[in-house]
């Protein structure tokens, strides 16, 4: 059986959800989810900088996440597991800014989330879980940010009740301490003032 690539642009530009190539007999099977060719013939420029993986136990949710500075388009993969993932477009300019978009991720569907400059990424672990992400930059620590995956502007509509609710949630000290949206379009309608951000990043001289 052959799975051949295919590329479906979602209605938050230049975001992609994406079946990878996959090819199976009686003695497996082989997933190629990445190949900078193939992105290039469907208009996307994605050449890799770094690739790391995380591992998570069911009920942990790491949201949303960004680099305010040296941007981190990726692409991201359950290759283990079953994570909800969810994208939010933090594009000022954008007729979708603070929209977000969800996603069931798991190793059987085999999908990946082409994840843009700009912004917000994060999901919930519904299953034990390795996640890769096949980044075009390196992850910049001075640069690291996000909003609340509970922003009530934003809204997003985690499924708890596949972790048995919200009771359950796993959630590190640095992400109960992210920033709201409101103080993101804050940010971004002060960005060239350097002192308007002190403390959410570490300008580049």
């Amino acid at each position: 059986m052959v799975q051949k690539w295919n590329f479906q642009e979602l209605d938050l530009k230049d975001a992609y959800l994406i079946k990878p190539f996959f090819a199976s007999d009686d003695r497996g099977g082989l997933i190629k989810d990445y190949n900078i060719d193939v992105f290039k013939d469907h208009g996307i420029n994605h050449e890799l900088k770094e690739v790391f993986y995380t591992l998570s136990k069911k009920g942990v949710i790491r949201a949303s996440h960004f680099q305010l500075i040296k941007q981190q388009p990726k692409l991201v993969r359950c290759v283990s597991g079953h994570v909800y993932d969810v994208i939010v477009d933090l594009r000022p300019d954008s007729p979708t800014y603070g929209q977000w978009r969800g996603f069931h991720l798991t190793a059987e569907n085999m999908d990946s989330l082409l994840v843009p400059a700009y912004f917000g990424h994060g999901y919930l672990v519904i299953e034990n879980s390795i996640v890769s992400y096949k980044a075009t930059e390196v992850f910049f620590e001075e640069g690291d940010s996000g909003i609340m995956y509970n922003d009530p502007d934003i809204g997003i509509e985690w499924p708890f009740e596949l972790i048995g609710g919200k009771d359950n949630l796993i959630i590190s000290d640095k992400d109960l301490n992210l920033m709201s949206f409101n103080d993101y379009k804050k940010i971004m309608e002060n960005y060239d003032n350097k002192s308007e951000i002190e403390g959410h990043l570490q300008w580049e001289e």
